[in-house]
């Protein structure tokens, strides 16, 4: 037990050792940096992404801080019900002004994996969280039913992420925005976690037609 607490205590040591490098370094080239960046963020994309350790929004698209508003859950799920990511998008859309929504989902996704699976007892919230998943799966049975079991996972990824994007076409916020100002668009991608590259999947803009009982008319 102490040399678990021992471990943990280098751990973080060692992580708030790397923090001061890092701001170092970033002064060392731009003295003004953090300066500038606490006056206000302008990000022009909101992302939606995986808790996955391994997929860091701004490290795989090499971005810098103030570039992209971040939002992340288990399999990159936008749920009617979720308030904290309703109010993440109110926020990006209204507030910031972002131009590009963007949902991605990566291959070997354990979220996805588990949804596959019987639910466990032990995990009653996270059940909960994977049934939307469970319910994509439903949707597009007969699709995946003649598919081996890697080849279905990975086009499930594909299928949530792209169900995840039709979802926030049919928030009143995106439709609202669309009228207004025509933007964001919203992107549905995919990334390897084998080769790091990112894939398009889908894009909607205020051109899109969406079935009327989606549709927000007033």
């Amino acid at each position: 037990m102490e040399k678990n607490i021992q471990d943990t205590a280098d751990f973080t040591t060692r992580l708030l050792l790397e923090n001061k490098a890092w701001s170092q370094e970033i002064l060392e080239n731009n003295p003004d940096f953090f300066k500038t960046l606490s006056k206000a963020q302008h990000p022009d994309y909101l992302w939606i992404g995986c808790s996955d350790s391994r997929v860091p929004a701004e490290t795989i698209v090499n971005a810098k801080p103030g570039q992209i508003f971040v939002h992340r859950n288990i399999a990159n799920q936008v749920i009617n019900t979720d308030f904290n990511c309703l109010s993440v998008i109110q926020y990006a859309v209204a507030v910031l002004k972002v131009k590009h929504v963007v949902v991605c989902g990566h291959y070997g996704c354990g979220g996805i994996k588990a949804a596959l699976q019987s639910q466990s007892s032990s995990l009653m919230i996270t059940n909960k969280w994977l049934m939307h998943i469970k319910d994509v799966y439903r949707l597009h049975k007969e699709e995946l039913a003649g598919l081996d079991e890697e080849a279905m996972l990975k086009r499930l990824v594909q299928l949530n992420v792209m169900e995840q994007v039709q979802r926030i076409a049919h928030t009143s916020i995106i439709q609202t925005a669309w009228k207004e100002s025509q933007f964001p668009k919203l992107h549905g991608w995919v990334y390897g976690l084998e080769n790091g590259l990112l894939e398009e999947l889908v894009t909607l803009d205020h051109t899109t037609k969406l079935e009327s009982i989606y549709r927000y008319d007033d």
